[in-house]
């Protein structure tokens, strides 16, 4: 099994240059594009709001699911259960993240020192504050379910540590996480009372969070990084990385992942600093551990006070966004209400889409919340999510921008040591299968990751036979990837909602109410209309990010 190498090592300098067509922007088509606009976009938020008025009829139907809101005397919808735990916390993460970031600072300032740390046997000294820090944090907000998190740690840290480069390190290290994953999930966090009565005790104390194994997967995720990581660097002579290591850091954020970190940064301190660090403990985004040792040793020069102060300006505009949609659309609270009898196909899809919405931001905000944490504290992480969830056509790409950092790590210790696209009709299920598992042990999320590789075929089969190098000579080649792009989007739409919003139930009512009609029929024919104009206005965006030079156009 060797270590994952990037694709685009190997590219020539021709491979790098883009081809790319005139702007669109000022066209007759595009302002056609733009009228389509200015009349649907409204109209979707005003059909749903009228859904969320007090004088709907099914209002008396979820309205026990709001809360009195702050905003112009309209009621909250918070009942998304992962987003409200977020929401209510924040009162208590903001002064939390100052706190840790001034003694952070401080602890910088005077216990270490302002140099790379280039020699091998120098230590890192910022891994004692974060260890420290991060013991303190699991105490108080998780008890004593502490030591519960330490020994799955410790034994995860033996595996690797006596299996080095055998094959056994990632056999073992799968097999011990994957139990880990399913055994919390049965045992509900386990109970000291079930090691022996004179235990019992400790279950007493179980910190302001009792259920520390909910958001533990992220703790799975970078136990695998170490180990694997570990693995690859005694896969590899060390004579290989003799001459990096003396010229200094990396050049690059490509190699602080794929270069191994010296042997002597593979101990148990900085082991547990890596997978406890506070600011990235609750969810992410994740970090490789080559990647974390490596910004100890060289910071990162892409944390710079001017970016930190315009991603949080950022984070706050994307929470105002939030609130306003939660205080005037509660498609949220219809949903899990089932609160659409006799509903209009229209009026259906838009609490679907907008359900899609509010999924996407629930997500955005915390990720984006703790990666400004992280980046405050000097940590460069990448970001989750680089798009819009409705500025995404391609089932590929999409999965590139959505939880970008999840989707690196599955590709560098899954998919391309199970041999990457050589077997991908074999890999992407063995993937999402993962994927839908890690998120929860749950058949609509099984059904969300299958949805997914079934929905992935006819996108790349129609990708293979309609190629840019055989097509793109046709005039209408830009339209015929348009009506590709709108089954892409209907499909992706319908897996999100099985997964994350109405499971296969709900799906199958809305679906039967918009296939069954004629009314249905009719919105399907808009709907298609609609999606193809925007996905030609999302083939244009791509465009002019290639036009600038941004590799964002490939996501």
């Amino acid at each position: 099994m060797s270590e994952p190498v990037s694709a685009t090592q190997h590219k020539s300098k021709s491979q790098e240059k883009w081809v790319t067509q005139p702007p669109r922007w000022k066209t007759k088509e595009f302002y056609f594009y733009y009228a389509a606009f200015a009349f649907v976009v409204p109209y979707m938020f005003k059909v749903t709001y009228d859904l969320s008025k007090d004088d709907n009829p099914h209002y008396p139907e979820y309205e026990y699911r709001l809360e009195p809101g702050w905003i112009f005397g309209r009621k909250v919808d918070n009942s998304d259960n992962q987003y409200a735990s977020f929401r209510n916390n924040i009162p208590t993460l903001i002064p939390l993240s100052f706190g840790y970031l001034l003694l952070s600072h401080i602890y910088q300032r005077f216990c270490c020192p302002a140099m790379p740390i280039k020699h091998p046997h120098q230590s890192l000294p910022r891994t004692y504050f974060i260890l420290a820090a991060a013991l303190i944090y699991i105490a108080t907000t998780n008890g004593t379910s502490i030591f519960k998190v330490l020994a799955i740690a410790t034994i995860n840290y033996g595996i690797a540590k006596l299996t080095k480069g055998s094959y056994l390190n990632p056999l073992l290290t799968w097999s011990w996480n994957l139990l880990v994953l399913f055994a919390n999930e049965w045992n509900d966090g386990y109970r000291f009372k079930q090691i022996g009565e004179s235990f019992a005790f400790l279950d007493d104390y179980r910190g302001l969070t009792p259920r520390w194994h909910i958001l533990f997967n992220f703790v799975m995720l970078r136990m695998v990084s170490f180990n694997m990581d570990y693995y690859w660097r005694n896969k590899q002579s060390r004579d290989a990385y003799d001459k990096d290591e003396r010229m200094g850091g990396p050049v690059s954020d490509k190699d602080r992942i794929q270069k191994p970190a010296f042997y002597e940064d593979y101990n148990y301190v900085n082991f547990l600093a890596y997978i406890l660090y506070t600011p990235l403990y609750l969810c992410g985004p994740i970090i490789t551990f080559n990647d974390f040792v490596s910004q100890l040793r060289y910071p990162s020069p892409n944390v710079t006070r001017r970016y930190v102060l315009q991603y949080a300006f950022r984070l706050v505009a994307v929470i105002l966004t939030m609130e306003l949609t939660l205080h005037y659309l509660y498609v949220v609270a219809i949903s899990k209400s089932r609160a659409w009898a006799g509903d209009s196909p229209l009026q259906l899809s838009m609490i679907g889409y907008f359900n899609l919405v509010i999924i996407w931001m629930k997500l955005l905000i915390p990720w984006r919340f703790f990666r400004l944490w992280a980046l405050a504290d000097g940590m460069w992480v990448e970001e989750n999510m680089v798009r819009c969830m409705s500025n995404n056509y391609s089932a590929q790409m999409f999965w590139k921008s959505w939880h970008r950092s999840f989707n690196r790590w599955t590709i560098r210790y899954i998919y391309i040591p199970l041999g990457g696209s050589k077997y991908f009709a074999f890999n992407m299920w063995i993937v999402f299968t993962f994927v839908a598992l890690w998120h929860d042990i749950q058949l609509n999320l099984l059904a969300w990751g299958w949805l997914i590789c079934l929905f992935l075929v006819p996108e790349i089969a129609c990708t293979t036979i309609f190629s840019q190098k055989r097509w793109g000579s046709w005039p209408y080649y830009r339209h015929l990837c348009a009506l590709g792009a709108v089954g892409n989007i209907l499909m992706m739409m319908i897996a999100n909602l099985v997964g994350f919003c109405v499971g296969l139930d709900g799906m199958a009512d809305l679906l039967s109410q918009i296939f069954t009609t004629f009314d249905g029929l009719i919105f399907l024919v808009c709907t298609v209309c609609c999606l193809f104009i925007a996905a030609q206005v999302m083939f244009e965006i791509r465009e002019s990010e290639k036009r600038r030079g941004d590799p964002k156009w490939m996501m």
